[in-house]
């Protein structure tokens, strides 16, 4: 299956059951304002926020006037979006080893499974990869990276549930300098309701990584649940006050998220979506690509 194809099948129910008519409205390749009244009431119900969908409208009517309406309004609409998703992959060449990616969110967003395909797409590349369980509030999240650990032959490093969080950062990333391995993932805790808390053990397990390696993290990966919308939104800059995050991922878009949601982050955040998840495999994560994004939203199928 292509890359394109997985972002068709992750995202269907998205196009299918907010997006689908944007085909219909365009078919007379005609940009007026009924057109741009039913193409408002579409984006916005995708989540993509009011700000968000009037900008995207007018930079729309600007270049469709601009061209002297000859090109397809659909593939306008493709390119601003596209233009709108600011890109900044992943790395997957360290500069530096231990390469140290700290995974932050709330509970349920899928922290501990991204953590785990995360380490399943190093691995398939040949890198030598530790897991740090961090979440030591949750004894199910230690447990579950334990058996991921041992699916993907990656070093688990654990402690009791409610021991310090900090200690066991630390003793994930000496491990990985002694052992001279290639990446550090680290999922933490996601206690929003004792948010102050949190944001303190966040800011400590910095320090811890920023003092036994120079530079690092090198990653502060926000891990966003698709399908809460705006409240997601309000999620995200909790953390990006607390914590400076690198990029952002987003899962479950294969569920009730409306696909919108992607261009919010990138305009409130201002921050790159690295990393998408379609589904609870251990192969469902994707390397964001905002070309293939929006076309398997709007229906577009891949050129050439």
């Amino acid at each position: 299956m292509s890359i394109f194809d997985k972002f068709k099948k992750g995202l269907s129910k998205a196009r299918n059951s907010v997006f689908k008519n944007i085909k219909t409205i365009f078919s007379g390749k005609v940009l007026d304002d009924e057109v741009i009244e039913e193409l408002e009431e579409i984006l916005i119900m995708s989540d993509m926020g009011v700000e968000v969908t009037n900008k995207i409208l007018e930079e729309l009517k600007e270049k469709y006037i601009k061209d002297n309406s000859q090109d397809d309004p659909l593939l306008l609409l493709r390119d601003i979006l596209v233009e709108n998703l600011k890109q900044d992959e992943i790395v997957d060449e360290f500069t530096q080893k231990p390469y140290v990616i700290l995974i932050v969110g709330v509970n349920g967003s899928g922290k501990t499974t991204t953590t785990a395909k995360l380490a399943k797409l190093y691995s398939k590349q040949g890198k030598q990869v530790v897991l740090a369980a961090a979440d030591t509030f949750r004894a199910a999240a230690i447990e579950q990276l334990k058996e991921w650990g041992k699916r993907l032959n990656a070093t688990v490093i654990a402690h009791q549930k409610g021991s310090d969080a900090a200690a066991v950062v630390y003793d994930a990333v000496t491990h990985a300098k002694s052992k001279n391995k290639d990446v550090v993932l680290i999922d933490t805790a996601g206690r929003l309701h004792t948010k102050s808390i949190l944001m303190e053990e966040l800011k400590k397990i910095r320090r811890i990584i920023e003092r036994e390696v120079p530079g690092a993290p090198h990653e502060t990966l926000l891990v966003l649940d698709g399908t809460t919308g705006q409240n997601g939104i309000s999620q995200a800059k909790a953390f990006k006050e607390a914590i400076d995050i690198t990029g952002v991922v987003v899962t479950k878009l294969d569920g009730t998220a409306k696909g919108g949601i992607a261009f919010s982050i990138n305009h409130e955040l201002k921050v790159p979506i690295k990393l998408v998840g379609f589904g609870e495999k251990e192969d469902d994560l994707e390397i964001f690509d905002p070309m293939n994004y929006c076309n398997a939203l709007l229906g577009i199928e891949e050129e050439g």
